[in-house]
């Protein structure tokens, strides 16, 4: 049995996944900072788990609590401000940062020791297109319409950070994939795809096996040449 522990799980992209990796067969652990909205997850059939991403305590209780861990997916994230040039300040993008950047090196140092025991370890970090250069730059698609100083640039750091977890985990599969533009209360629901559609790539990476690839980025379509 694959033990799955999810951050931000308790709605959007994050609840999709959890409900199609139980489907799939794997013991969910479905983590998130408020445990009273923990029940359409626990419905489902997860484990449902108080993990504030934030927080070194609460990531260390959390990954204390499971007994064992085969998958991890970053998914929890925030928008963040969406202040003009004038207005956003270095606070704003800490604010970001941290949820977004920071709580991936916090989650993933504490898994480790679990991760390792695993005969097939796997990490499946949410990136994003808008953090994606050649996406953002490219006058055909809707992420070069995007601006924004703080998400963008959080998601780009997490493209990165997968990029060099995987080649200093080369035991591990780590991945990052872009979910696409999906309908989450993230964006006020004004994406195009579902979260079924939208977990697509989540779901792949999250299912691969030992002989799977590392390092990619991926959406639904498949993988994003860098």
């Amino acid at each position: 049995m694959t033990t799955t522990l999810i951050t931000g799980a308790n709605k959007g992209l994050g609840l999709e996944t959890t409900r199609r990796l139980l489907e799939a067969g794997h013991t969910v652990y479905a983590g998130m900072r408020d445990l009273s909205k923990g029940t359409e997850a626990a419905a489902l059939g997860a484990h449902v788990v108080h993990l504030d991403v934030t927080n070194d305590e609460s990531v260390a209780s959390a990954l204390a609590s499971l007994p064992a861990l085969d998958v991890l997916i970053n998914n929890a994230g925030i928008v963040g401000s969406h202040a003009g040039v004038d207005e956003f300040g270095a606070e704003d993008l800490a604010a970001v940062f941290d949820t977004n950047v920071y709580s991936i090196v916090r989650v993933t140092r504490a898994a480790l020791p679990l991760l390792r025991a695993s005969g097939n370890p796997v990490i499946v970090n949410v990136a994003s297109g808008l953090g994606f250069p050649r996406f953002v730059t490219d006058p055909a698609r809707v992420e070069s319409t995007i601006t924004g100083l703080g998400y963008m640039t959080s998601k780009a750091a997490v493209i990165m950070l997968t990029l060099q977890y995987s080649k200093m985990l080369p035991s591990m599969r780590v991945n990052a994939i872009d979910p696409g533009y999906t309908s989450t209360d993230l964006n006020g629901h004004s994406g195009h795809q579902t979260v079924t559609e939208g977990t697509d790539a989540v779901i792949a990476m999250a299912t691969i096996d030992a002989a799977g690839p590392s390092g990619l980025f991926s959406d639904r379509d498949g993988v994003i040449v860098y």
